[in-house]
């Protein structure tokens, strides 16, 4: 039987890929997990029902040297496991410059060291890293798979550190199985909507639910640019895909959706999905960000703006080798259309929920 390991719980995509290797029946999980959520993690692993045997929750911190862990545990672990996915990183624009440089470079760099180490232990276990189209930063125009270094200006610490972590990344592919698994804007599970942090879009999700039912809003920046989003189940499953093929070894890989909803008509379909009025007009970017300065918005964010500043781009992503790779597994991206519905009614619950209980809507990376 092998081991996978996953980095990044709690969060959903770390969780996601993990039931998405549970899938294998000849496969062992391996959850690194901070401290302060073991309790929960392991509340989790019973829920898995059948599969919770052929889970190991290790305590440990994916930014702490040989992950926090005893050298002989570390050791053994870089023996057994055959995959790491690495998906503890954030892109979150309420974490600190400090905790997610550690989270976001030092996290990648200990992750090569454990690969390393399985190499001189006489294994050779794969790196699936995930990591995000920020990478490119504020890069425009058709942007390939192999584009890293085009002089483009990086405009957060968010941008900076997903950069710099590629970069750890592609130096590490001389010598060891690495993967980058490059998504676009990560949004709730397709079929039931669930998503773990209110974030990009869903601020604009929120407002909508929250507004008179008969409010039109206006629709954010220009509502002609496309709207780069990925369901987090689609992000896991091409992931743990790619994990298995050799052939994604020393690659990056876009894993996007290839025919992207322009920012009006995702806007508008979330408008009637959620039984409000139709938006009218577009605001222009500058207005946008004052607008979002509104007080109150911080209950919901803390940088409203930024998610506008990401929306305020032209870039397209080419996604070549996601479809030589993945199409022939069937493993594709659903469109828009497909889960616009979960998406707003699983932000409709929790809205809803949180109003019963009289607490504010938690945008708290849990990662942070």
């Amino acid at each position: 039987m092998t081991t996978r390991l996953v980095t990044g719980y709690p969060r959903l995509l770390a969780r996601r890929i993990a039931t998405e290797v549970l899938a294998d029946r000849g496969v062992r999980v391996v959850m690194l997990v901070r401290t302060r959520f073991m309790e929960e993690a392991r509340r989790w692993v019973l829920s898995l029902g059948a599969d919770a045997e052929r889970v190991e929750v290790l305590e440990g911190e994916v930014t702490a040297i040989d992950l926090g862990l005893g050298g002989r545990e570390y050791l053994d672990l870089a023996r057994r496991i055959d995959v790491v996915h690495h998906a503890a990183y954030s892109t979150s624009l309420e974490v600190g410059a400090k905790a997610i440089t550690a989270l976001n470079i030092q996290g990648t760099r200990e992750v090569i060291e454990l690969a390393r180490a399985g190499l001189e232990q006489g294994s050779a276990p794969r790196v699936v890293a995930y990591s995000s189209v920020l990478a490119l930063g504020g890069a425009e125009g058709l942007l390939r798979e192999e584009d890293l270094d085009l002089g483009q200006r990086l405009r957060s610490p968010a941008e900076e550190t997903m950069h710099d972590a590629e970069r750890i990344l592609r130096q590490a592919m001389d010598a060891l199985p690495v993967t980058v698994v490059r998504a676009s804007m990560i949004v709730g599970d397709s079929q039931t909507g669930e998503i773990d942090l209110f974030d990009g879009p869903y601020l604009f999700i929120v407002l909508m639910l929250s507004s008179p039912v008969d409010l039109r809003l206006p629709l954010p920046a220009g509502g002609d640019l496309p709207l780069h989003v990925v369901p987090v189940d689609h992000v896991a499953r091409a992931g743990v895909a790619l994990g298995g093929m050799r052939e994604a070894i020393g690659r990056t890989v876009h894993v996007v959706d290839p025919s992207p909803p322009t920012t009006r008509h995702a806007f508008e379909r979330i408008a009637q999905v959620a039984g409000r009025r139709v938006p009218r007009g577009m605001v222009p970017v500058n207005l946008t960000r004052a607008l979002l300065n509104t007080p109150g918005l911080e209950r919901l964010t803390r940088s409203p703006r930024a998610f506008v500043d990401r929306l305020a781009t032209r870039a397209r992503y080419s996604d070549a080798a996601a479809r030589a790779l993945l199409s022939p597994r069937g493993v594709e991206c659903p469109p828009f259309e497909a889960y616009v519905g979960p998406l707003v009614a699983y932000a409709q619950a929790r809205l809803e929920a949180r109003r019963a209980r009289a607490v504010e809507v938690d945008v708290d990376d849990p990662l942070a």
